[in-house]
Protein backbone atom coordinates (compact mmCIF):
# COMPACT_ATOMS: atom_id res chain seq x y z
CA UNK A 1 0.00 0.00 0.00
CA UNK A 2 1.23 3.54 -0.67
CA UNK A 3 0.51 5.95 2.31
CA UNK A 4 0.80 10.44 1.71
CA UNK A 5 1.57 12.43 4.35
CA UNK A 6 0.80 15.44 4.02
CA UNK A 7 2.72 18.89 5.76
CA UNK A 8 1.04 22.08 5.62
CA UNK A 9 2.49 25.37 7.37
CA UNK A 10 1.69 29.03 6.83
CA UNK A 11 4.53 31.48 7.33
CA UNK A 12 5.26 34.82 9.35
CA UNK A 13 4.50 37.70 7.16
CA UNK A 14 7.11 38.04 5.39
CA UNK A 15 9.15 35.17 6.11
CA UNK A 16 7.79 32.74 3.61
CA UNK A 17 11.50 32.05 1.84
CA UNK A 18 12.60 30.94 5.20
CA UNK A 19 9.96 28.68 5.95
CA UNK A 20 10.19 27.34 2.49
CA UNK A 21 14.19 27.01 3.07
CA UNK A 22 13.49 26.05 6.36
CA UNK A 23 11.33 23.00 5.30
CA UNK A 24 13.38 21.71 2.34
CA UNK A 25 16.15 21.29 4.56
CA UNK A 26 14.75 18.83 7.27
CA UNK A 27 16.37 15.72 6.78
CA UNK A 28 13.77 12.48 7.45
CA UNK A 29 15.76 9.86 9.50
CA UNK A 30 14.60 7.41 6.71
CA UNK A 31 13.92 7.80 2.85
CA UNK A 32 10.63 7.87 1.63
CA UNK A 33 9.67 6.88 -1.94
CA UNK A 34 9.38 10.57 -3.24
CA UNK A 35 9.15 13.88 -1.24
CA UNK A 36 7.70 16.80 -3.09
CA UNK A 37 7.86 20.50 -2.05
CA UNK A 38 5.17 23.21 -2.71
CA UNK A 39 4.63 26.58 -2.07
CA UNK A 40 1.56 29.09 -2.49
CA UNK A 41 -0.12 32.76 -1.94
CA UNK A 42 0.17 33.76 1.70
CA UNK A 43 3.35 32.05 2.29
CA UNK A 44 2.11 28.28 2.80
CA UNK A 45 4.65 25.64 2.17
CA UNK A 46 3.29 22.04 0.91
CA UNK A 47 5.75 19.19 1.87
CA UNK A 48 4.16 15.72 0.81
CA UNK A 49 5.82 11.91 1.07
CA UNK A 50 5.07 8.68 -0.32
CA UNK A 51 5.48 5.84 1.68
CA UNK A 52 5.80 1.78 1.19
CA UNK A 53 3.04 1.76 4.63
CA UNK A 54 0.04 0.73 5.73
CA UNK A 55 -1.67 3.81 6.99
CA UNK A 56 -1.45 3.70 10.44
CA UNK A 57 2.86 2.67 10.23
CA UNK A 58 4.97 4.78 12.58
CA UNK A 59 6.39 6.37 9.78
CA UNK A 60 9.11 10.12 10.15
CA UNK A 61 7.03 13.77 9.94
CA UNK A 62 8.56 17.17 9.69
CA UNK A 63 8.37 18.24 12.55
CA UNK A 64 6.96 21.83 13.59
CA UNK A 65 9.13 24.50 13.00
CA UNK A 66 9.64 27.18 16.13
CA UNK A 67 6.58 29.07 16.72
CA UNK A 68 7.67 32.53 15.28
CA UNK A 69 8.53 31.19 12.27
CA UNK A 70 4.64 29.70 11.59
CA UNK A 71 1.50 31.77 12.16
CA UNK A 72 -0.22 28.62 12.86
CA UNK A 73 0.53 25.00 13.93
CA UNK A 74 1.32 22.89 11.37
CA UNK A 75 -1.71 20.86 9.44
CA UNK A 76 -0.91 17.18 8.98
CA UNK A 77 -3.05 14.38 6.87
CA UNK A 78 -2.22 11.15 5.74
CA UNK A 79 -4.22 9.80 2.92
CA UNK A 80 -4.11 6.13 1.49
CA UNK A 81 -3.68 5.75 -2.58
CA UNK A 82 -6.40 4.15 -4.29
CA UNK A 83 -4.35 4.39 -7.87
CA UNK A 84 -3.74 6.44 -10.62
CA UNK A 85 -6.06 7.73 -13.41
Amino acid sequence: MTVALMWEARAAAGRGAELLAWARARELPARPLRRETFRAPQDRVLVITWWDAALDADLPELPEPDAELVTRAVHRWRFESVGTE
